[in-house]
């Protein structure tokens, strides 16, 4: 029996295949395998079996999709019919007697209903093959795919309405990454091949191919003259910045390739890394791969699924973005998520005397510190220092009042698909506000909570206190985890990041992700000196495929059942972003693990460990190298 992938020659499903920079730009719906089952229920299958039933295939240059189909119980292997709709058309089906069509019509309303993981009889047929295993899957579907062949670098998020259920084939020859460290400076090549990275390896000096590595040597970074050379410069014009103390957690626009990163964590400082879609070397990718955390996002017209005033400092090196334009609104959005007293750094070729004279009255309309210019002759990069204030008098002295401020019944930290104004935020005044006092110094800033926390600190200690034991008794030597494997971890329900300061003394990094419909607790997540994002799990997450080592999953299940109008969808993004050999922890109900279970089997994850008592419990597993 031959199957076919969903990508043809050029464009199929919610595939676009730009033959101009060789990638694809969205992950694929695929097509389904009209299988009849041995029982009467829905199944949710991913390739159609063309060469069987005489199917001709889908015309190139064209986009299509499917959505899922009912099969029925049938003695006999009855063909359904279908036919191929173009641009945002579905796959239609039918069977040849009306009573059929009926049922299936019944069948699919109980799917809409109930969904996949409301029984543990559900039946689970993946199928895929490859036809090339070298295609750039990714999660989000641009709204304008033409700006892409312009060249513009920003986008804006839009995931499709049906939710897409493919499994991501692996890279020819992929392999488990080293262990950290050492795997920030030897990667296997092959894990993330493609044409446009390799053309960009060959243009830098810091990145050299050895046989089957991509290697970086040790102090070697995008930076020209070093990375200390460039912090030095930093040091120089801002004498009290203190690296991984006053300095916690970075935000570093447009990822250069994580030298940045790697560089500040022998100086306890994690730099989350956001690497827009647009980029072509697919840089972020990259950064995951050599450990150091990082995102995909766009700087474009909404805001980014971050908390206001929580980064310690923003950076954008070599930076081209045009900050100016538009009525500044992007600076004006930097300005939000950037804690007051925090540090704006950015650095830029020389020449661009109308983007630095934009920049500067940008700048001291918002009222931001020039703390200090420098320009380094070697490398000719021009290296700015700004701060936001730390009070709202400064404000008073403007010569002109715009940008204008924001109501003050705004929500500063709504981001999850809201359009940036282009007003701006003022400082917290109020000694129960957050944001007045700066955090405690790195570490003591992970378990000391400041004023505005007064009212949570009972639930704080506790949490801390319970993920401490979960971790320290059952998690680090009862599952069977090999955690020297362990270096990408996410957190894909988090609170008050408990789970991730459990693991503060391991070699490892966690992204606490918290649910947009979830308590808004990020901010204390970043008061903590750790890393998170803003995500609704009913959509694919902004990363590439294989990104994380380890995932963990705390009652999200249960809480998504019935939000997410298919929540098997959440255990195939799941197999998305974790690389083979990696890992899950799933505690949910007993109710709902026993359905995940199977579906967790379906895909030949390695069960390691199930435990059930009162209701709760919890799974283990390992995901294998097995595509269908």
């Amino acid at each position: 029996m031959s199957h076919t992938f969903c990508t043809v020659e050029d464009r199929v499903g919610s595939c676009y295949i730009d033959h101009t920079v060789s990638r694809v730009l969205t992950m694929p719906t695929c097509y389904a395998n009209p299988r009849v089952v041995p029982r009467a229920t829905p199944i949710y299958v991913l390739f159609l079996d063309l060469d069987r039933y005489g199917i001709p295939y889908p015309k190139s240059n064209t986009v299509y999709r499917t959505e899922k189909i009912g099969i029925l119980r049938n003695d006999t292997d009855t063909v359904p019919t279908f036919r191929w709709v173009e641009g945002r058309g579905l796959l239609s089906e039918g069977v040849s007697d009306q009573q059929g069509q009926g049922e299936m019509s019944r069948v699919s309303d109980r799917w809409d209903r109930a969904g996949p993981l409301a029984s543990s009889n559900m039946y689970y047929h993946w199928i895929l093959k490859s036809r090339g295993g070298k295609e750039r899957l990714m999660e989000n579907i641009f709204n304008s795919y033409a700006s892409v062949l312009r060249g513009h670098r920003h986008h804006k998020r839009s995931c499709p309405r049906t939710p897409l259920m493919c499994l991501v084939s692996l890279p020819k020859d992929y392999r488990s990454p080293e262990p950290w460290p050492g795997r920030e400076s030897k990667i296997w090549f092959s894990n993330l091949e493609h044409p446009k990275l390799s053309a960009f390896i060959k243009t830098q000096n810091w990145l050299n191919l050895s046989s089957d590595y991509l290697l970086i040597p040790p102090k070697a970074s995008e930076f020209k003259g070093g990375a200390e050379q460039y912090f030095s410069s930093i040091e120089e014009m801002v004498p009290d910045i203190e690296w991984g103390k006053n300095i916690r957690v970075i935000l570093d626009i447009g990822c250069t390739g994580g030298g940045f990163g790697v560089a500040l964590l022998e100086k306890n400082v994690i730099t989350l890394s956001f690497g827009l879609m647009g980029d072509q070397t697919d840089l972020a990718q990259l950064t995951l791969e050599r450990g150091i955390p990082a995102v995909l996002g766009n700087l474009a017209s909404r805001r980014l699924p971050f908390p206001s005033s929580v980064f310690d400092a923003i950076h954008c090196g070599e930076c081209g973005i045009p900050w100016h334009s538009s009525g500044g609104k992007l600076l004006l959005e930097m300005n939000r998520i950037l804690r007051p007293g925090g540090y704006f750094i950015t650095s830029t070729k020389n020449g661009d005397i109308d983007s630095e004279e934009g920049m500067s009255t940008l700048i001291a309309s918002i009222c931001w510190s020039n703390l200090g210019h420098k320009t380094d002759e070697d490398s000719e990069t021009n290296i700015r220092v700004y701060q936001r204030p730390t009070s709202n008098d400064i404000y008073e002295l403007r010569a002109t009042k715009k940008p204008s401020f924001c109501q003050e019944n705004e929500n500063q930290d709504a981001a999850w698909y809201t359009p940036i104004k282009p007003c701006l935020h003022k400082v917290a005044a109020a000694i129960e506000e957050r944001g007045t006092d700066w955090p405690e110094e790195w570490p003591k800033r992970l378990d000391t909570f400041p004023e505005w926390l007064a009212d949570s600190h009972d639930k704080l200690t506790a949490d801390h206190k319970h993920w401490k034991a979960v971790v320290d008794k059952s998690y680090l030597g009862g599952l069977g985890i090999d955690w020297s494997t362990i270096r990408n971890v996410m957190d894909m329900k988090a609170i008050y990041g408990g789970f991730a300061a459990a693991l503060a003394s391991q070699k490892v990094w966690v992204m606490n992700v918290v649910p947009v419909h979830a308590p808004n607790t990020l901010p204390i997540i970043f008061e903590r000196g750790l890393l998170g994002i803003y995500h609704d799990w009913c959509e694919p997450f902004s990363t590439y495929p294989r990104s994380y080592d380890l995932l963990h999953a705390d009652h999200l299940f249960s809480r998504l059942k019935n939000r997410c109008k298919q929540p098997v969808v959440i255990v195939v993004e799941m197999d998305r972003i974790l690389r083979p050999g990696g890992w899950v922890i799933i505690r949910d109900k007993l109710e709902i693990l026993d359905p995940l279970e199977a579906i967790l089997r379906s895909l030949y994850w390695d069960i390691r460990t199930t435990y059930g008592k009162d209701k709760e419990g919890l799974i283990c597993a390992q995901k294998t190298t097995w595509r269908p």
